[in-house]
């Protein structure tokens, strides 16, 4: 008898999903705390699931990183970190959403990456607007910072977009001889 990963339920499909994105965002959490991929993640979300679905992993990765934050790296509970946690989280949603009307509106992999551009422009812009907004200023959006979050997001991607792509390549196999290093 052998076990598929292709025989395991939707549902199980995405609670494995979603296990690997939250878990993805507890560990960057830890690495990049503030810097936290989240137009990344947004993007990934959006290809990757359903509308609803997808708001629902962004929230959750979003849920995740402010509750390491808070609990683990003492994030100060003034009124301005709520806020702008708070704001974090509705930003990401619409980046979720800015990426998921580029991803249904041009299938493949020019959706995709337009999907990824997407989500960062409309996250780092609102992210701008809200500091522009609130007080901080715009005065640490350099290129140099900009460029750097690009890329910290771009790779976040590209690793979540492959982690999913290698547990859709083993879905489709038989697991016991996936893993064998020559065929039984």
């Amino acid at each position: 008898m052998t076990f598929m990963l292709s025989q395991v339920s939707p549902d199980r499909r995405f609670a494995l999903w979603a296990a690997t994105l939250i878990s993805a965002s507890v560990l960057s959490s830890f690495t990049l705390a503030c810097a936290l991929p989240l137009a990344g993640f947004a993007a990934v979300a959006a290809l990757t699931s359903t509308h609803r679905a997808a708001l629902l992993l962004t929230g959750a990765v979003w849920f995740a990183n402010q509750a390491v934050g808070f609990l683990f790296l003492h994030y100060p509970t003034d009124a301005t970190t709520l806020f702008w946690g708070g704001a974090l989280g509705v930003i990401a949603l619409l980046s979720c959403e800015s990426a998921g009307l580029l991803a249904r509106r041009f299938p493949g992999l020019s959706g995709g990456l337009a999907a990824f551009l997407a989500s960062f422009v409309v996250y780092e812009s609102l992210i701008m607007a809200v500091a522009a907004a609130t007080g901080p200023g715009v005065d640490h959006f350099t290129a140099p910072v900009v460029t750097r979050i690009f890329f910290i997001n771009l790779a976040a991607f590209a690793v979540l977009l492959m982690l999913k792509a290698a547990a859709a390549a083993v879905a489709n196999r038989d697991v016991t001889k996936a893993f064998a290093s020559r065929p039984v």
